[in-house]
């Protein structure tokens, strides 16, 4: 009689464990799924681009951009300031770098554009110093955990030249971004994704 009494308490308790279980173990998993910027590095380093070619070469290339794809945005941004792509994007032709930055921008980007053409100039300006001020800070966030952004270097690279950001300002980002090659495209990526958080804030869009 008793342990007819304790069966369905035991049973909830072994149905509760099992929950616990499976939940701990898809924990695991998903933190192990989990991409990471530390899981590029060790992609592009475990492979030599270029000793690719035709079929592996692209099937390589598609891969990594899946992987960048797959990051969270600060994962991201830690990707582009510590240049782990560097030796593939100048290993690349013209034709897979312009793939490659059209495969990895943001969802979102061509319509961030637009919207940032639609500013005041003021706005545009302000816009464009906030995204730089933001990926200055996280260029000192990631030197002081250990990461260095820049390959030769202790101290990291201008998020963007001032060359650069003047010919933002006087032609407009829309029409220097759609006319710069794919290198120059490179080296704005960071400083575009910055932008894009800056614009989707509303920040650029509310009244001072």
């Amino acid at each position: 009689m008793v342990k007819q009494r304790w069966r369905p308490v035991v049973f909830t308790l072994v149905a509760v464990l099992a929950i616990w279980v499976v939940a701990l173990g898809g924990y695991a998993l998903a933190k192990h799924a989990k991409m990471t910027a530390d899981k590029i590095k060790a992609y592009v380093e475990s492979v030599d681009l270029s000793k690719l070619s035709g079929d592996a070469r692209a099937k390589a290339i598609r891969r990594l951009e899946d992987m960048l794809n797959g990051l969270s945005s600060d994962e991201r941004q830690k990707t582009r300031l510590e240049h782990l792509t560097l030796d593939w994007l100048l290993e690349m032709s013209e034709d897979e770098k312009a793939q490659f930055i059209e495969a990895t921008m943001p969802t979102g980007f061509k319509q961030m554009l637009t919207a940032f053409e639609q500013l005041p100039d003021d706005k545009r300006h302000k816009a464009v110093d906030d995204a730089v001020r933001r990926l200055r800070e996280t260029q000192a966030k990631i030197q002081a955990g250990g990461g260095d952004p820049n390959p030769s270097g202790t101290n990291g690279p201008p998020p963007l030249s001032d060359e650069l950001q003047a010919k933002i300002r006087t032609i407009g980002l829309k029409t220097f971004y759609s006319q710069s090659s794919a290198q120059t495209k490179a080296e704005l990526a960071p400083v575009l994704e910055e932008l894009q958080k800056v614009m989707e804030s509303g920040r650029p869009f509310r009244s001072r």
